[in-house]
């Protein structure tokens, strides 16, 4: 099989394509044949030896796919081959086929193909999960989105909208900003054009309920100063590559809640109901992920330059049909 591989850690430009034996299953794993990956900013920082978990190179990147089963492991009661699958690896991803533990699969929903379902996954699931069960969100609430240009920030902007809150987007372009308001944002900020802080303070006289932050950087304080008295600021990663130092007397004067999230810190039950309603909007067509840009598997380092350069604007995706 044809796959992107890391020889050794570095820039995007150390992945090369090459031919490697396809993987075998093993108990409790299902094949997948990959008809599509998703590029997240994560599979930039593995191959830089950067990121929170290292794999020994060389290895195959991506962590997020969609595409059919064409084996079965023993131990495997769930999945049949010819099954259309979603799934999630920390690595693997970004080749023709990908053998994973058939806890990290998903079937995807009647009448949704396998690109939407690639696209759809890691950064709908995060913005949901840490706005449901993180930022306590509830329709008429003002919520602030940071890096609303990209996967988990689009995903947010789009899914608040749904759940009947007030959004304000932050993004760092006029197209980024564009495709936010089509998406359902109230309010529009390019944080390049002036002083945040500022911005916020005009369009939110009277605060925000909620800020998610999936960006850190300069940023997050200028986010944190618009909640207004116990506001939740979630945050939910560093895509700017810089971990901000938040002033805790904000957080003690006006009584603010400052959360992190990760998918093991929702409750069972919540998660549950989060993963369960979520389904339920993609399945019927009342959120969609928004894809930007679509590379052949030749064009892996461009896809991951693409996304560790900021240029993305909702979901990059690589096609390996």
């Amino acid at each position: 099989m044809r796959a992107a591989v890391c020889p050794e850690y570095g820039a995007p430009d150390v992945v090369r394509i090459e031919e490697r034996t396809a993987p075998r299953t093993g108990p409790g794993q299902v094949g997948v044949r990959v008809d599509a990956a998703a590029v997240n900013f994560p599979d930039v920082l593995l191959v830089a030896g950067n990121y929170q978990v290292s794999v020994p190179p060389p290895f195959v990147p991506g962590s997020e796919f969609a595409g059919v089963v064409d084996e079965i492991g023993p131990q495997v009661a769930d999945f049949a081959v010819g099954d259309a699958v979603t799934g999630t690896a920390v690595f693997g991803a970004f080749a023709e086929r990908v053998v994973v533990d058939a806890a990290g699969l998903a079937p995807i929903p009647a009448g949704i193909d396998t690109f939407s379902a690639a696209a759809f996954g890691v950064a709908h699931r995060t913005a949901y999960h840490a706005l449901r069960s993180m930022a306590r969100l509830s329709a008429g609430d003002e919520l602030v989105v940071l890096g609303a240009g990209g996967g988990v920030g689009l995903a947010a902007v789009q899914l608040a909208a749904t759940m009947g809150a007030h959004v304000t987007a932050v993004a760092s372009s006029a197209e980024k900003l564009d495709v936010a308001r089509i998406y359902g944002a109230d309010r529009t900020v390019n944080h390049r054009d002036g002083a945040l802080r500022e911005a916020l303070r005009v369009l939110l006289p009277d605060g925000a309920d909620a800020v998610l932050d999936p960006v850190g950087g300069d940023l997050s304080e200028p986010a944190l100063r618009s909640l207004n008295r116990g506001g939740r600021h979630v945050t939910v990663g560093f895509a700017s590559g810089v971990i901000p130092r938040i002033p805790l007397n904000l957080v003690l004067i006006k009584g603010i809640h400052v959360l992190g999230f990760q998918f093991q810190d929702v409750p069972v039950d919540e998660f549950t109901r989060n993963e369960r309603e979520l389904r339920d909007l993609h399945a019927s067509g009342r959120v969609t992920p928004h894809v930007g840009a679509v590379y052949s598997l030749d064009e892996t380092v461009a896809a991951l330059r693409h996304v560790g350069e900021g240029r993305a604007i909702g979901k990059v995706l690589i096609d390996l049909t």
